[in-house]
């Protein structure tokens, strides 16, 4: 899926398992997820070490493309899962 700052469209099929979905009249699920990255500032004790941490980052970007450099910041996603699915999901979200 694309990411972008609203919502994606979410296929009418299951995500993890590829179950055609009638939205409307099968049980399903929608799933929003939102990321972003640590909004804390972070901790520079003088100038030189946020000019030093300032190339660093740079530095980590160079070779990302625009829209790389924004996933790594923000990211909202949308998806349905059928009820299986959805059970496994809901109870293990990250495996």
């Amino acid at each position: 899926m694309d990411s972008d700052t609203t919502d994606d469209q979410p296929s009418d099929c299951c995500l993890r398992c590829g179950k055609e979905l009638r939205l409307g009249s099968d049980a399903c699920y929608l799933i929003k997820v939102e990321a972003m990255a640590d909004p804390s500032p972070p901790v520079i004790s003088d100038v030189d070490d946020a000019r030093e941490e300032i190339e660093r980052l740079l530095a980590q970007m160079n070779d990302l493309s625009p829209q790389e450099a924004m996933d790594q910041v923000y990211r909202r996603l949308s998806f349905y899962l059928c009820g299986p699915c959805y059970r496994q999901w809901i109870e293990h979200p990250t495996g």
